[in-house]
């Protein structure tokens, strides 16, 4: 993984490098470095700019200077989107799912704990390659080790240098997008918005002097009423009723919220999306199937794939032996398989039901709610492995033909015995 421009640049007014930017360089020279070259040893391929630290001792616009980063980061994700069928995926999710972790900087005033979240979803992925690739090549593990350093020392970092955030100074030259360098491809990042227009009703807080006022004025008891208009009785509606059939514009206030039809029409077209069940390459695409009922994928080959997506309240049959498959964004979909010789994906999905009559070796369920998996007898030994997943349940054929469910722990409970940390399901957990 070949990460570049990572440190903090320098800014010409900045006459003595701070404490933490000399810090910062320190992980760059450490667990980065070496995750670079252990990186471009496997052949794992990844750019990421980062150019925010050197700025944190001035004053400056933040929703600016993190445009670049923000633009890299969803370069990350779709990379990885766009290689699902390399043999590198995992790298590549480990990467793309702990790397809004840059983000950290907007993340006051727990920026530490965000970047524990983000190295949390990483190591889902991290121990797959470690699965992989422990008994098989120690370059593997040692870029896990290293690109999880990463992010531990950035922990470590944040919590002694930014523990609450960023702290900005008020004196200074002030920073903005343009004193860091432009990302390397696309057009420059647009500049902060313009400052809220004055109101002239004085509605916002205008500083103590207008608080004291009205402070002031409540005090006044029964008094602070004098200064209110009178109402003529011509002008009275529950007296005038033919003022309440008024057509012309009576409100002076602001109109009451209303749903735009803008926003209805997007929602709309979102909906209806075209269908897709076609084989491109060797990915089978299953996309936004809304309501159909006995899809089926039969012409196969071993080493194809099937991508599932955005398919709602439908049936998948899939024939023959296969690479992998995932479900992804899928909501009240049954899935129907013979056999898979690497890996079944549910992620992000809701309520989904998959029953394999084969054989299967790993089942992977991630940020799912609502998860039914009916193995064969040919699959019990299969590995099943969840992350942030509720209501998931194996059934199991018995001799008689019928299903045993059996719920997958959700709930856990970890102690320290003295030398290591010992994790066991509770007993309320299914």
């Amino acid at each position: 993984m070949l990460v570049s421009d990572f440190s903090p640049c320098c800014h010409p007014f900045l006459a003595v490098v701070a404490a933490y930017v000399e810090a910062y360089d320190a992980i760059i020279t450490g667990s980065v470095g070496q995750y670079m070259t252990l990186s471009q040893q496997i052949g794992v391929a990844l750019e990421c700019s980062s150019r925010l630290l050197s700025c944190l001792s001035v004053d400056a616009s933040l929703t600016a200077l993190l445009a670049p980063v923000s633009k890299v980061i969803q370069q990350v994700q779709t990379f990885r989107e766009q290689n699902r069928s390399s043999p590198l995926f995992n790298h590549l999710s480990a990467v793309s799912e702990s790397v809004p972790a840059l983000g950290w900087v907007a993340m006051a005033p727990k920026p530490g704990p965000y970047v524990k979240e983000m190295q949390d979803a990483a190591q889902f992925y991290t121990n797959r390659v470690l699965k992989d690739y422990k008994e098989k090549d120690q370059k593997h593990v040692d870029w896990v080790k290293a690109y999880l350093s990463i992010w531990t020392e950035l922990q470590n970092y944040v919590k002694q240098h930014h523990t609450t955030g960023l702290a900005w100074s008020k004196s200074g030259p002030v920073a903005s997008a343009s004193a860091a360098p432009p990302p390397r491809a696309g057009p420059p990042p647009p500049g902060p918005p313009p400052p809220p227009m004055a109101s002239s009703g004085g509605s916002g807080d205008q500083g103590p002097d207008t608080r004291n006022a009205l402070f002031a004025s409540l005090n006044k008891g029964a008094d602070v009423t004098k200064g209110l208009k009178h109402v003529p009785k011509d002008q009275m509606t529950h007296k005038n009723p033919n003022l309440r059939t008024q057509t012309g514009p009576v409100r002076t206030g602001p109109k009451p919220f209303t749903t735009s039809k803008p926003a209805v029409t997007a929602a709309a077209a979102s909906r209806k999306l075209p269908p897709v069940l076609e084989l491109d390459g060797k990915k089978w695409k299953v996309e936004n199937q809304e309501g159909v009922q006995g899809l089926v994928i039969s012409d196969t080959e071993l080493k194809q794939v099937v991508y599932a997506f955005k398919c709602n309240n439908s049936t998948l049959q899939i024939k023959g032996k296969i690479n992998s498959i995932t479900l992804d964004n899928c909501k009240k979909l049954g899935l129907v398989f013979d056999d898979v010789v690497g890996i079944i994906e549910v992620i992000n999905c809701r309520d989904v039901k998959v029953q394999v009559l084969g054989k299967v070796p790993t089942i992977s369920i991630n940020k799912t709610d609502g998860c039914h998996v009916y193995l064969s007898k040919d699959s019990l030994e299969c590995e099943i492995v969840s992350a942030k997943s509720s209501e998931m349940n194996v059934l199991v054929p018995g001799k008689d033909g019928d299903y045993t469910e059996i719920p997958v722990p959700e709930q856990f409970k970890t102690v320290w015995d003295g030398k290591k940390l010992v994790t066991t399901c509770t007993e309320i957990a299914g």
